[in-house]
């Protein structure tokens, strides 16, 4: 199952990352992959250590590519390097049994890389290998464009969960990734409600969703105890009776029932 997780920036994407990637990796291997600017998965769940992103890893990218990032425009590299070992060698354990493992992508300045430089390369080959060879489950929480997503490994993405508010500027949003993802040949884009306050917001979103033909796969209460794991710098898991653990609990496994992998 792999499971890209995108939506406007603050709507609780990452929140819903994190807490999927630890409700399935009680039975799954899971791999969770931070490809958002601002890298937050990983003190999502409550690891707070630096991690740092593989886009930055100057002297791994020039041995695997044979350039160094930012290379000037034109210089040859390699545009399929050899990176198999990479997911397990640069991720982050969160359990001690290595159930869930934190890749931390990072991304390209493109003002001095370009789109087609090196690092570029680098990100997009670990994605597709991560989503086109492994067998474990993977959780890619995305920023609200799609550009770590090549059209051949957004083909192999089994479900695209786009996080929306009420409000509509999270649903603008939502409409563009829709399309997008539609262009690249994302087969599946479903949504996630967050931070829902009454039966009247939710039913606001549902039909802005459903003009999108945007199914929902679950809603998600606002709760107070997303904003207190927050400031103790602890992942939501740990608070299993909390109202949005226990949505998202369900969310996994509508996932797992409604949106099988390939």
């Amino acid at each position: 199952m792999k499971i890209a997780i995108t939506g406007k920036g603050g709507v609780g994407k990452t929140t819903l990352a994190s807490t999927l990637a630890v409700i399935l990796s009680k039975k799954y291997k899971v791999y969770a992959i931070d490809a958002d600017p601002d890298m937050n998965l990983a003190g999502s769940l409550g690891i707070h250590k630096p991690i740092t992103p593989i886009s930055k890893m100057k002297d791994l990218i020039k041995e695997r590519t044979g350039a160094e990032p930012g290379s000037s425009f034109g210089e040859v590299f390699k545009m399929n390097p050899t990176i198999s070992d990479l997911p397990e060698s640069l991720s982050t354990d969160y359990d001690p049994e290595g159930r869930l493992k934190i890749l931390v992508m990072g991304t390209v300045d493109k003002g001095g890389d370009g789109c087609v430089c090196p690092a570029s390369v680098m990100l997009k080959a670990i994605l597709r290998n991560l989503i086109i060879k492994k067998d474990e489950i993977v959780i890619l929480d995305m920023e609200a464009g799609i550009e770590h997503l090549g059209r051949r490994t957004a083909e192999a993405v089994d479900v695209m969960i786009i996080v929306a508010e009420p409000g509509l500027k999270s649903l603008e949003t939502a409409s563009r990734i829709k399309k997008l993802a539609t262009d690249i040949g994302i087969q599946k884009v479903v949504a996630v409600i967050n931070k829902v306050a009454s039966p009247l917001e939710e039913k606001f979103v549902v039909e802005k969703l459903k003009e999108m033909d945007v199914d929902v796969l679950g809603s998600i209460p606002r709760d107070d105890m997303v904003v207190i794991s927050d400031m103790e710098g602890l992942p939501l898991a740990n608070y299993p009776d909390s109202a949005a653990f226990e949505s998202i609990a369900q969310i996994a496994e509508n996932i797992l029932n409604h949106y099988p992998s390939n």
